[in-house]
C-alpha cells in the first residue's frame, strides 16, 4: 500500500470515529501529516509505512508540538524494517506512541485501548497490583507462595503489588492461575506516560535567523515564541495577556509566494482542529487580509506597530474574528 494511500485510509477511519480531521499537510517540513480532534482529544498524526523512517529530530517536534498544543502525537505504521507491526502492541519511536493501523481502528473506532506494549526485552502489560495482591490474599497466599507459582522472586512479586509492569508471560500465568486479567489498557491519548520511557519535551530549537525580528516583536507583544524545525508553520506563540483568551497561535513567515498561500491554507485548516489562530507574516504588503482563516499581515505594518494590544487586534481583525473592546 502506498503512503499516500494509507494516509487516505487513516483520515476516513477518523471521520468514521466522529474526529474532525485537518486536511493532509502535504508540504515540507512536516513532521507530521494530520491533526484530528474528538471532544477535548487533539491528536498529531504522522502516517508511514516503515517506522524506521521516524527519526529523533522528528520525534523530538512532535512531542514539543504536543506539549503546546495539549495533543498526542502518535505515529501509525505498517512495519519495521524486520517484521510488521503487531496488532493490539502499542510500540514508541523517539518517546512518541506507535501502533499499526488495526490497533489504531480499535482504539479510535471501537474504543478499545491497547493492553500490550513493545519495550527492550519483550512485550509487556501494565498489572493492577492492588488487584493482585487483593486476590493473592483472598487465596491465603504468602508473596513467596505467588512467587513459586510465577517462578520469580518474593521481590518481584513484592513489585508487582506496587504497580512494576510485567511480561505478556506473567499476565498471561496469573490470568490462568486466578481466572480473571489484571492488566490495564494503555493511556495512549494521554501519551502513554504511564510506560514510556522518554526524557522531558525537548527545548524549543533557535529560530531561523530570517524570522528574528517576527520573534522579537511578538515577544514584545507578550507572546511566549516557541520556534519550530520541521512543522508547517514557523512557530507555535502563546499569548501570555491573562486579559485574552490566550488562544495559541501558529505563525509562518516569508514572501507571499504560491507556496506560502498553500502553507496558509493549511495553518488555517490545522487551526479549525487545534483550536489556535494562525497568522502569516509576509515581507511585502499582500492586497488580502487572510487566506481563509490565515490573518495576513506584512512585516511593515507589525513593525510599525508599538502597541501590543493593537498587534493583537489587528490580527483578529484580519482572520474576521471581533477585536477586543
Amino acid at each position: 500500500m502506498s503512503r499516500s494511500a494509507l494516509v487516505g485510509n487513516i483520515t476516513a477511519m477518523l471521520d468514521d470515529a466522529g474526529f474532525a480531521v485537518s486536511d493532509r499537510c502535504a508540504i515540507r517540513p512536516k513532521s507530521f501529516d494530520l491533526a484530528a480532534r474528538r471532544g477535548d482529544d487533539l491528536v498529531l498524526l504522522k502516517v508511514l509505512g516503515n517506522i524506521d523512517a521516524f527519526d529523533a529530530e522528528t520525534g523530538a517536534e512532535m512531542r514539543r508540538l504536543g506539549s503546546y498544543l495539549s495533543a498526542t502525537p502518535l505515529v501509525v505504521g505498517l512495519r519495521t524494517r524486520d517484521e510488521d507491526l503487531k496488532p493490539e502492541v502499542v510500540y514508541f519511536r523517539h518517546g512518541v506512541p506507535v501502533m499499526n493501523p488495526d490497533t489504531a481502528m480499535d482504539l479510535f473506532l471501537e474504543g478499545v485501548p491497547p493492553l500490550i506494549y513493545a519495550a527492550p526485552g519483550g512485550l509487556y502489560v501494565n498489572l493492577d497490583g492492588d488487584l493482585l495482591a487483593d486476590e493473592r490474599q483472598n487465596r491465603g497466599w504468602s508473596l513467596g507462595r505467588l512467587a513459586t507459582e510465577l517462578g520469580v522472586s518474593r521481590r518481584t512479586v513484592s513489585k508487582y503489588e506496587d504497580g512494576m509492569n510485567a511480561s505478556i508471560e506473567v499476565a498471561i500465568h496469573l490470568e490462568e492461575m486466578f481466572d480473571q486479567p489484571f492488566s490495564s489498557p494503555v493511556s495512549v491519548l494521554d501519551g502513554a506516560e504511564e510506560v514510556r520511557s522518554a526524557e522531558p519535551t525537548p527545548e524549543d530549537p533557535d529560530a531561523d535567523p530570517d524570522d528574528e525580528h517576527v520573534v522579537h516583536i511578538l515577544t514584545r507583544a507578550g507572546f511566549t515564541v516557541h520556534p519550530t524545525a520541521r512543522a508547517p508553520f514557523k512557530a507555535v506563540s502563546e499569548d501570555d495577556d491573562r486579559r485574552s483568551d490566550q488562544i495559541p497561535m501558529l505563525t509562518g513567515h516569508s514572501s507571499f509566494t504560491r507556496s506560502a498561500e498553500k502553507r496558509a491554507r493549511i495553518m488555517s485548516s490545522l487551526g479549525e482542529v487545534t483550536r489556535t489562530r494562525s497568522v502569516y507574516f509576509t515581507k511585502e504588503q499582500s492586497k488580502r487580509d487572510a487566506v481563509e482563516g490565515t490573518a495576513l499581515v506584512s512585516c511593515d505594518e507589525l513593525a510599525a506597530i508599538d502597541d501590543p494590544d493593537a498587534i493583537r487586534d489587528l490580527i483578529r481583525e484580519r482572520a474576521g474574528e471581533p477585536t477586543e473592546a
